[in-house]
């Protein structure tokens, strides 16, 4: 097992917050006890990795359900949905909470995105526009926020940019639940990098950066002793890597995803070809009570 670039990037974020995080007044999200859902949270984080490099960004202090993570970005910009049984279908069960009554999450996320057209439209803008710099996809649309109900998307914008050979991503996101989802490595940029190497891969490119911007980064009150198991887990791996005389780390695999290489098509993947290369993650799994 070897920490990786995410790792890094947890524990320093842990710090950040310990050390300077600011307690939210009145919050809208409760527990599933109808407790509200206080957080702890950091303005402005910032992370980025070079999949060309092998950084691919995957957390190892406990599991990600990568597979769940990467078949969400399928319901989202592959065969979009808002409808939950449909999400459900497709292997993501976590969005029942959410249901706005009519057994959707409201004009959200794959609503948008098939409203709009936004995927197939950014595909031809990469090709026939390639260094062109207007290449934003949003699923922050005020049409769809103002006509219902629903949750508003928090990874909500992604930017993408054309370098050589190389095609760029940025994640933009208004908030996030740093330890379950936003956080480095974990679901939200397992998926986003996924979903960059799928439409590089589309659109005749080789995945190069990958970034990630989060607004407001938060570790609710209900997770500060999961945050700190993380911390420590961190520091015992990273003092057993740095033990004895291995003052220069040695250059061990890292976790890499990779994509079936017969596969062109962004519309043809399917989680069946995908595989986590050199990922051991740290156990057992730490658990979670959602702000919802």
């Amino acid at each position: 097992m070897v920490l990786t670039k995410a790792d890094y990037y947890m524990s320093d974020i842990i710090t950040r917050i310990r050390m300077d995080g600011i307690k939210d007044i009145n919050p809208r999200p409760k527990y599933s006890d109808g407790v509200p859902a206080h957080s702890i949270f950091i303005n402005h984080t910032f992370r980025t990795y070079d999949l060309a490099k092998g950084e691919f960004p995957i957390c190892t202090l406990r599991p990600i359900a990568w597979k769940t993570g990467i078949k969400e970005i399928f319901t989202i910009y592959q065969k979009p949905t808002n409808v939950i049984s449909e999400m459900e279908e497709m292997g993501v069960t976590w969005w029942g909470d959410w249901d706005i009554g009519d057994g959707t999450i409201g004009q959200r996320y794959g609503a948008t995105v098939k409203h709009y057209d936004l995927l197939n439209r950014l595909i031809e803008d990469i090709k026939n526009d390639p260094y062109g710099r207007r290449k934003v996809m949003s699923l922050w649309q005020e049409d769809d926020l103002r006509s219902g109900p629903g949750l508003a998307p928090c990874a909500f914008m992604t930017i993408w940019n054309v370098r050589g050979e190389y095609l760029d991503m940025v994640l933009i996101q208004r908030s996030g639940d740093m330890l379950t989802a936003s956080g480095p490595g974990g679901i939200n940029e397992v998926q986003y990098a996924a979903l960059l190497m799928m439409i590089a891969r589309h659109t005749g490119y080789k995945p190069g950066r990958f970034s990630h911007f989060v607004a407001n980064e938060h570790i609710y009150d209900r997770h500060i002793e999961q945050a700190g198991e993380m911390f420590a887990r961190f520091n015992e791996r990273e003092a057993a890597e740095w033990s004895g005389d291995n003052w220069i780390k040695a250059d061990l695999p890292k976790p890499m995803l990779h994509i079936n290489p017969e596969k062109t098509n962004f519309y043809d993947f399917t989680i069946d070809d995908f595989s986590m290369m050199d990922y051991e993650s740290m156990k057992p799994q730490l658990k979670f009570d959602l702000g919802i």
